[in-house]
């Protein structure tokens, strides 16, 4: 079993690389399920709150920020009332009853500090804070026959009511002084997918997003929609600005829309991707665009303000690779349905399809600089080039020697030669010339990404045995091997065009720029909270941009004068 070690271990003796930038992520929780506490406007840790295992549900605070509420996961299972000032526990309690399920969501009083709400899987309770005893003392609410899961919940400005978001689309209101149900609705047209947000109003009325990305405003008791938008994604939160004269909702699909209550139009004002990013490239030339592939689309970014510029979305299939071309006239990608499709990069519309490149999916795509070729590598093993002309895509070559996965390919300057890394085991050098076999390369490992040195007599490798090895181009032989991760394999690397400098990520999450000459790491970035899929240094040696399986996009600032 390998032996865990802190990034701090690892970033003891070298520099640290400045983050410029983050495109959205997600964290995942460790078994220590720690709640933070930040000064807003510092940005400082105040306090790290550890108590919880596992997961945290939710979390609120009360009115005057005295108290903080947590919420444990279903191995926890436990709600814990913290002091702000102090920064510790004053008491908990299981969340719910021993005869129904999992609290999942909370909230505080608007009006008082000693009162606030849990529910989830067939549990409401309203709890009350006694502070000389350092307890909390829960009473059930009351539904009746109605058996319900809450997804989401929301209390009115005075207090006078709740109001719970369930999974069978009705919403249930109710009063924290009676603990009784007040009515529910709507008697027809639940909302699909559940009420996943809910937000009341000061002005009266509330807002309400569905799973299925509906956001509506209604009014207790009817819930029948007076406004309602579609947006895309799941909503999973609504946020309101001042009175509520405007309002910000989050979605599943990783967007953030700002929605005006008057004509209830959407703007989408931030985006990332939601699922794991599985490669990044740089058009030639230019550090000012880059572009991204995760799941079912391609997005193009401007570099400096983190925008989204365009996006190609093929539905129900996955992008594995893509690459521009030398001229930027299109950007090439590759598709687990074992199709390459070309796309404009200004308008995102589809050029040609090439139908069957791969049997078991495209996994590695790369282009020639003279516009002429495209390489693929497929999950089958096969290398195949393809000829590109101005209306036609015709198969040159299919090369039969890989037995695995085709994880990486990189073009020689000279087009005459290109190399391909395979999950195999192997790397192979191919003459692009004859469409032969050059060299082959063994090593005992899954190799993940290969890159040419800018002189091109040398290669370097690596993958999940962890070591970073200098291979001859001419002959096949190993040159040197070096340590590149304490743990978990590296999935990405690029090198500068000066040949001086190249940066690696990989399953430590840990972003690391090496000496090519000297072996040595010369500073790391700590940022990603997910597995490095793929890294890029942008042309210029301005930044380095690395992506993750978590839907991370962060922008480093270069370490070294270009």
């Amino acid at each position: 079993m390998e032996t865990q070690t802190s990034p701090k271990d690892e970033v003891a003796e070298v520099a640290e690389l400045e983050l410029e930038a983050v495109i959205g992520f997600n964290v995942y929780s460790c078994s220590q399920a720690d709640i933070i506490l930040w000064h807003y406007k510092k940005r400082e840790l105040i306090a790290r709150l550890s108590l919880h295992k596992g997961k945290i549900e939710a979390l609120a605070f009360s009115p005057n920020d005295l108290y903080l509420v947590s919420l444990g996961g279903p191995d926890d299972g436990s709600v814990v009332v913290w002091s702000i000032a102090k920064g510790d526990a004053i008491c908990g309690s299981p969340a719910a009853g021993p005869n129904v399920g999992n609290a999942t969501t909370v909230i505080f009083s608007n009006c008082c500090d000693e009162m606030f709400v849990t529910a989830g899987n067939g549990t409401i309770r309203v709890w009350e804070l006694d502070l000389p005893n350092r307890k909390i003392w829960p009473t059930e609410c009351h539904t009746g026959q109605m058996k319900r899961i809450v997804m989401s919940i929301s209390m009115a400005d005075d207090d006078s009511f709740f109001y719970l978001g369930t999974t069978t689309g009705d919403i249930l209101k109710m009063s924290p002084r009676t603990k009784l149900l007040a009515d529910t609705g709507p008697a027809k047209d639940r909302f699909s997918l559940g009420v996943s947000a809910i937000r009341c109003l000061k002005t009266g009325g509330l807002l309400v997003g569905s799973g299925a990305g509906l956001l509506v405003f209604c009014k207790s008791p009817s819930y029948k929609p007076i406004k309602k938008i579609q947006l895309q994604g799941g909503i999973t939160s609504i946020t309101l600005r001042g009175e509520g004269h405007q309002f910000f909702v989050g979605t599943e699909e990783s967007h953030i829309y700002r929605v005006n209550f008057t004509d209830f139009k959407e703007t989408l004002i931030i985006t990332c991707h939601f699922e794991a990013v599985e490669d990044i490239v740089f058009p030639f030339g230019t550090a000012e665009l880059f572009a991204t592939c995760a799941k079912k689309d391609i997005r193009v970014w401007h570099t400096l303000s983190n925008r989204e510029l365009l996006r190609i979305t093929v539905p129900n299939m996955t992008c594995r690779g893509i690459d521009f071309m030398r001229d930027g006239k299109s950007i090439i990608s590759a598709w687990d349905d074992g199709k390459i499709r070309a796309f404009a990069p200004e308008t995102g519309r589809l050029m040609y399809v090439i139908n069957n490149a791969h049997r078991i999916g495209v996994t590695a795509i790369a282009t020639t600089s003279d516009c002429k070729r495209v390489i693929s590598g497929g999950g089958e093993g096969e290398v195949r080039v393809w000829q590109i002309g101005h209306q036609t895509q015709k198969l040159e070559e299919a090369l039969k020697e890989h037995k695995s996965s085709v994880s990486c390919i990189r073009v020689k300057k000279s087009n005459e030669e290109c190399v391909t890394a395979s999950t195999d085991g192997t790397c192979i050098i191919w003459d692009l010339v004859r469409l032969r076999r050059n060299q082959m390369i063994l090593a005992n490992t899954l190799f993940q990404c290969v890159c040419y040195h800018p002189e091109e007599f040398q290669i370097i490798t690596s993958g999940t045995d962890r070591k970073i090895a200098y291979w001859e181009v001419f002959d096949g032989s190993v040159i040197r091997e070096l340590e590149g991760s304490l743990s978990g394999a590296i999935n990405g690397m690029d090198i500068t065009v000066e040949g001086v400098h190249f940066v690696t990520g990989g399953n430590d999450h840990l972003v690391k720029v090496w000496d090519y000459n000297e072996g040595e790491v010369t500073h790391v970035g700590v940022g990603h909270s997910g597995n490095i899929t793929r890294i890029r240094i942008s042309p210029g040696n301005q930044y380095i941009v690395s992506v993750s399986a978590d839907g991370a996009i962060l922008r480093w600032k270069y370490p070294f004068p270009s």
